[in-house]
């Protein structure tokens, strides 16, 4: 999943001679929390709601809201942004940036192309979406986890199991972390199935791996085992 199909295009920008408030203004007319801050088309910095609340947050409580005000519509962007911006490829992978982002602690990067031309922006929210998209959660189906034994074809016969008994799948993750040398915990979504079979599918796939929870979505169930 390419950071280009999940960014939001429409990029709103603030330059750095703006004020404070005129950042604070775009913020919530646009409804966002990231600002890039260019100047001659070119990212020359990044603004954020939390640089905003650093910047008065130190003066806050000895000034008085006609003071603060002033202060606000006064302080530069260009004194307040982070001019060591980060920014991300259009074309790196959704994991990537979730990397770059949680390494950086920041909630959204600028996003990008090959001629360091600004072509989006992408969040937390953005990043999220992707991530409900590639799980399938949206088809409220049904979620199985698994321990299995981390060999050729071990995945292969669970979701054979799934598949004669009607079920169509969503998605399929696996994962080494938190699993036993040799194995791998596997998580497997599907939809479709007939719920009057489950007992018979559940014995099934527990005789060929080890069954950690069935999470029902549809029906708000949980099994953990």
């Amino acid at each position: 999943m390419l950071v280009k199909n999940w960014m939001t295009e429409k990029i709103v920008t603030v330059g750095p001679s703006a004020s404070m408030q005129d950042a604070i203004q775009l913020m919530r007319e646009h409804h966002i929390r990231i600002l890039p801050v260019m100047k001659n088309n070119k990212i020359v910095g990044v603004v954020t709601d939390n640089d905003i609340k650093r910047a008065s947050a130190s003066d806050a409580t000895s000034l008085d809201v006609h003071e603060l005000l002033y202060l606000i519509s006064k302080l530069k962007i260009k004194a307040i942004m982070n001019k060591k911006a980060i920014s991300v490829p259009f074309d790196h992978t959704i994991d990537e940036v979730a990397e770059t982002m949680a390494l950086n602690k920041v909630h959204g990067v600028p996003v990008v192309d090959h001629k360091k031309r600004l072509v989006g922006v992408i969040t937390q929210t953005d990043i999220s979406r992707a991530l409900l998209s590639l799980t399938g959660s949206g088809k409220r189906g049904i979620q199985f986890a698994f321990l299995i034994e981390d060999r050729p074809g071990s995945i292969k016969v669970l979701t054979d199991i799934i598949r004669e008994h009607g079920g169509r799948l969503l998605s399929i993750l696996s994962s080494y972390d938190r699993a036993p040398e040799g194995y791998r915990n596997l998580y497997v979504r599907t939809f479709a199935l007939n719920r009057k079979n489950l007992p018979e599918l559940k014995e099934r796939l527990a005789g060929h791996a080890k069954l950690f929870y069935m999470i029902d979505h549809r029906e708000n169930k949980r099994e953990i085992y």
